[in-house]
């Protein structure tokens, strides 16, 4: 068994990580340039940035799997790029994930 296979590398896994990886260098770059304190939100815990980050990434892992758990992983569109690009409807959970993610942000 290839190695590779089982890890599900498709094109939204990709551009999940490459976000991933830009979201922890910019707020690594506005912890340098705009330190902060802690704030308490609606949670009423003193909370950071890093705290709403991993508080936002679990959220979305438990969306995303309730999500193909729930609905399932059907295709909803078919792009006319090269053979056709099929979109499923789990992009919609990625949009759910990321107005999730900027109502933690901006509440918790």
């Amino acid at each position: 068994m290839d190695s590779i296979t089982w890890m599900a590398w498709t094109p939204p896994t990709a551009i999940f990580f490459v976000l991933l990886a830009c979201t922890l260098g910019v707020m690594t770059w506005l912890g340098i340039a705009y330190p902060e304190a802690e704030r308490v939100g609606v949670l009423r815990i003193p909370t950071t940035r890093g705290d709403r980050l991993f508080i936002s990434l679990v959220l979305s892992a438990v969306i995303h799997l309730a999500w193909i758990g729930l609905v399932g992983t059907d295709p909803i569109a078919t792009l006319p790029i090269g053979e056709g690009i099929e979109i499923t409807s789990l992009w919609l959970a990625t949009v759910i994930s990321l107005l999730s993610a900027v109502v933690i942000f901006r509440t918790v």
